[in-house]
This record gives structure tokens, sequence and C-alpha cells, in this order.
């Protein structure tokens, strides 16, 4: 302030001198007027000085104001920091000391804790595909906030798994009635009564309930295994025991079952081979046993002709054949009578064994047509490698099918046509060797009666 004031005076100086020069220059006589002015002019400049020395006063008192606030708000703050400094020192060696009290009181809960979440673990693996699941539903997910727990377990958390056990346990030696949703043949789900025998398999309706793990629902399976007539003896009441086949594996057969073949699927992956192999073999076989029934119905005929020898009937070949010779043959008529006798055979041969090579013919194809099959369906298997590699096994898997189930049915069905046509052959043949010892035997009977005639 007292620069400022210097530095007004100074100016005032300069300015008199510049005017008392100018003034002396000019030789103004009216120097009142002019000191009037200076003076005018001195009271309006102190006057600007004083006004401006005042707010600079009021300024540096409203700045000192704000850092004597400012200084007692660090004050404060430094003052709770240093509070929560102490507080924070005092709570890490609080809990510090917590860790390790908790640390010697846990002491073997520490093995506890591992235990019990290996075991929940274990457990919720072994259930996740039990059928127990759908009378349980809650189960899963204890166990599994109890495997993935970060805490040792309450009492009343092992007591929880402890009671799940138990259920389990007594739920798998138990046979039960529980309503569940089923999916039908029809492909619609509803509600029904299931009756499971423990954790191994479900039946409704008279037939076995395949388990979905994921939907934790029932489905009724397109292939029912063996043993179905005894399910409506087991689920109806009664007082003593009942049969039923159960799957003991927990659907794995019945599972396998659903993915084993049947014959006509394993027909159909023969393809149009296996089809005409079957064919084949299907009219072979029935044509031998037609010939079959035809030539036993021909033995009986004959049996009946031989105990009648007396009265010849054309419904049977020994009748026929004897007729040719007539009921009195003469003697020198020996060589004509054996010559109609085996014309008459002859004649009667053909429709004995008709039909007998188309048999064998059709034993013979059978193998050939098989070995057909197995060289396109390698041809397949080939062509499947060619293009897709053998990364995927499945590709290959029809091919292979092919060639190994048209060589069985070639094997199948011959088989049984060479038996059967063995069978009808030798039925064929006994009958054209009755044939001729029968006429044999009537004209040795005949002759001997003429030589004691004569």
């Amino acid at each position: 302030m007292s620069a400022l004031v210097g530095n007004s005076i100074k100016l005032s100086l300069a300015m008199l001198l510049a005017l008392g020069s100018t003034f002396a220059v000019a030789q103004s006589p009216n120097l009142d007027h002019l000191l009037r002015d200076m003076r005018e002019l001195r009271s309006s400049e102190q006057q600007a000085m004083q006004s401006r020395e005042q707010a600079f006063i009021a300024e540096r008192e409203q700045r000192e104001a704000r850092l004597q606030r400012a200084e007692a708000e660090l004050a404060e703050l430094e003052a709770e920091a240093e509070q929560l400094r102490q507080a924070f020192d005092e709570l890490d060696t609080a809990l510090s000391a917590g860790e390790e009290e908790l640390t010697q009181r846990s002491g073997n809960l520490g093995e506890l804790f591992g235990v019990v979440r290996q075991s929940a673990g274990d457990t919720r693996s072994q259930w996740q595909d039990s059928l127990l699941n759908v009378q349980f539903p809650e189960r899963l997910q204890t166990l599994e906030q109890l495997a993935e727990s970060r805490r040792v377990p309450t009492a009343e958390a092992l007591e929880d798994f402890w009671l799940l056990l138990l259920d389990d346990m007594t739920a798998s030696a138990r046979i039960a009635r529980m309503t569940a949703p089923v999916v039908g043949s029809d492909g619609e789900r509803r509600d029904a009564e299931v009756v499971h025998v423990g954790p191994f398999m479900a039946l409704h309706a008279g037939e076995y309930l395949n388990y979905s793990a994921e939907a934790l629902e029932f489905d009724v399976p397109q292939r029912q295994p063996g043993g179905r007539g005894l399910i409506s003896d087991f689920v109806a009441p009664r007082a003593d025991l009942a049969d039923l086949w159960v799957d003991v594996t927990r659907g794995n057969l019945l599972s396998q079952l659903q993915r084993t073949p049947s014959l006509l699927d394993r027909v159909q992956q023969g393809g149009l081979v296996g089809y005409v192999i079957v064919l084949l073999g299907v009219f072979g076989v029935l044509l031998a046993l037609a010939r079959l029934a035809w030539l036993q119905r021909i033995q009986h005929k004959v049996n009946r002709q031989i105990a009648d020898l007396d009265h010849l009937s054309n419904d049977n070949p020994l009748g026929r054949v004897l007729g040719v010779i007539g009921s009195q043959p003469r003697l020198e008529q020996l060589d004509t009578l054996e010559l109609k006798l085996d014309e008459a055979i002859l004649k009667e041969t053909p429709a004995l064994e008709r039909w007998q090579g188309l048999i064998k013919l059709l034993a013979a194809v059978a193998p050939l047509l098989g070995l057909l099959g197995t060289v396109t369906g390698m041809i397949a298997t080939f062509q499947a490698i060619t293009l897709f590699g053998t990364g995927d096994p499945q590709l290959m898997a029809g091919g292979i099918s092919q060639a190994l189930v048209t060589t069985v049915l070639g094997l199948i069905a011959a088989i049984p046509l060479l038996f059967m046509h063995a069978l009808v052959a030798a039925r064929s043949k006994s009958l054209v060797q009755l044939l001729e010892q029968q006429s044999a035997g009537l004209i040795a009977l005949h002759l001997g009666e003429e030589r004691p005639r004569e």
C-alpha cells in the first residue's frame, strides 16, 4: 500500500513539474486557476486510491478468511484420516487375530470340509441319471451347492446331506408309485402314474419306460423287451410275490435293446440283394414243403394200393404201373411185361421228381447272391473311404453291413434248401424204388402161379 502511495506522489510531482514548465513557457498569468485544478486532481486521485485500497483490503480479508477455513478443514480431514488409520490398524490386527483363532479352532474341520465337498460331488455324479430325481427334484441342487461351497459346512448342512443319503437308500430298496410326466408313443406328454422299482426301472400301462435325465421325464420306447406279460401281474394289487424282469444296469440294457437291429432291420441292411435272397429262399422252402406234402399224400395212396392189389386204382402211381400188366399175365409175355413196366415206371418218375432241380438250383444260387452282395457292399465301403476317409466309422458301416448281411442271408437260405432238396429227393426215390419193387414182386407172384398149372 505504501508503494502505491509513493508512486502516486511521484506521479503528481512529475505532472506539476510538467505543468510548471508549460506555464513558464506559455507565461500564463492565471496561477490560481492552475493551483485549483491541481488540488482537484489530487483530491480525485486520493479518493480513487482510497477506494482501491479499501477494495484491496476487503479482498485480502476475504482471502485470509477462506485460507483460514481451508486450513481448518484440512486440519479436520487430517484428524479424521488419522482416526481412520488408527481404526484400520486396529481392524487389521483384529482380523489377523481372528484368522489365527479360526485356524486354531477349525483344526480337523478343514479335512472334514474337503471330505464333504468330495463326497457331495461324487454323489451328485452318481445321482445325475437316477430316475429317483423325479421323486426328489431338489436334491441335485442341494448337492451342487454343498460341492461348490467355499465355507466350512454347518451342522445343518451336514444333517441335510445325511438325510439325502438316507432318502436315496430307502427309495432304492422300495417299489413305489408316483406321478411323473410320461411321453407316450404318440409323442404327447402327460402326467401319469408310474411304478418304479428302486432306481433301476419304471413301468407304466404294461410297458417298460426310458428315463430322460435332462428333461426329468419318462418316455415309452419303440421296442419293448421280453417279459411284458409279467408287468400286469406285478403292478396289480396282490398279497403274494410276483416275477418281473429287472434291468439292474438302470436302463443301459433297455437302451442297448433299442439300438440292436431286429431281423427286419438286418434284412434291410442287405439292400436289394438281401431282399432277392430272402424271396428265393422263402420260395424254395415253400416249394420243397409243397413237394413233401404231395409226396406224402402219394405215399399214403400207394400204401393203400399195396394193401389192396386186387383192385387197382388210377389215383396212385402203383395202380397205374400195375395196370399195364393186367390181372392174368402170361409167361410167354415176360419180356414184353418187363418193358411195359419199365415204360410205366419211367412215365411216373418225372412227376415224382418234379421241381427237384429248381430246389437244388435255388440252393446253389443263394450263396452266389450272398457273394454278390458282399462284393457290392465292399465297393460301397471303399467309395465311402475314398470320399470321406477313415475318420468316421459310421460312414463305412452301411457297406460293411450289406457285405456281411448278404453273406449270412445267402448261407441261411442255402443250408435249409440243401436239406429240403435231399429230403425231397430221398422221398421221391423211395417211391420209385417202391414201384419197381412192387412191380417185380407182382410179376414173380403171377409167374409162380402160372408154372404149377403147366
